[in-house]
């Protein structure tokens, strides 16, 4: 256990020390990653200005109104900061292909566990160097948020974060997994990643798609990856829904891990490597 903990903060903060070199990137591409956001106002502005001159009372779109429907593209910029794995499935599959990967049938580091500490230390130093932009983006944008968590559901809105990086960990790491079996994965990578963009709720609420739709997309896993968390932040997944949200969430996360796990146990006992 003490040889475990040991290794893992020697990964972990060597990959501390190595991603702290792109701090400059990470802090001008957090404020770009918002600069989106300012024709998601614009746009929504003329679309419920349009909506109130042709009726009375509250103008709400699947439940959401003006400020929530801006607020919720500002928090799935965060959700989606928490679960972008870019490069993680195509890095997997290339060293599949290229041979690469036996380093780690050779030596004793899980790459699972090597991979998931990487992650972990480039999200710690993202997120302590983009801690300015993303504070001076959202006290601009306050006027937004009409309502904040209050007590539990600020920890509920934090796990639901948590997991969404886990989930999607396991789940690219799956996918990348794939390698073992096909030589050639970017087809499949390029379909999921569009599948992702569109159904975890990154492009829009899920809730404005119609029945039965919105049901389908809410069975799958691609909706705690952006969705989920900001409509806890938001109020619309409240008491025993709330409960059952995280609940499923963190029943993904498992079993995408032992898929994961099922698939680099299976996959190196018909691995034959070439190359260097």
């Amino acid at each position: 256990m003490a040889s475990t903990a040991t290794a893992a903060w020697t990964i972990l903060r060597i990959s501390i020390e190595e991603r702290l070199v792109y701090r400059g990137d990470f802090m001008l591409g957090a404020l770009m990653r918002f600069l989106p956001i300012v024709t998601q106002i614009f746009l929504w502005a003329a679309i419920f200005s349009a909506m109130q001159a042709a009726t009375t009372g509250n103008v709400t779109v699947a439940g959401y109104r003006y400020q929530d429907m801006v607020a919720y593209y500002l928090l799935t910029m965060i959700s989606r900061a928490f679960s972008s794995m870019p490069g993680l499935a195509s890095g997997i599959a290339r060293e599949i292909r290229s041979g690469a990967i036996k380093r780690f049938l050779v030596q004793p580091v899980d790459m699972l566990f090597f991979l998931l500490l990487y992650r972990a230390a480039h999200k710690l130093v993202y997120y302590g160097v983009a801690l300015i932009p993303f504070a001076v983006v959202f006290y601009l944008c306050r006027g937004f948020f009409v309502e904040t968590p209050q007590g539990w559901v600020w920890a509920a809105y934090v796990a639901s974060l948590l997991m969404a990086f886990l989930l999607a960990f396991f789940l690219e790491a799956a996918i990348g997994m794939l390698g073992f079996w096909f030589l050639e994965v970017s087809s499949l990578l390029f379909v999921y990643m569009l599948l992702s963009f569109f159904f975890s709720g990154h492009m829009f609420p899920i809730d404005m798609l119609p029945q039965p739709w919105a049901v389908v997309v809410k069975l799958i896993p691609l909706q705690y990856l952006a969705y989920f968390p900001a409509a806890v932040f938001l109020g619309k997944v409240q008491g025993v829904a709330l409960v059952q949200g995280l609940a499923v969430q963190a029943a993904w996360t498992l079993a995408f891990f032992v898929l994961a796990r099922w698939a680099w146990r299976h996959g190196t006992r018909r691995y034959s490597a070439f190359g260097g």
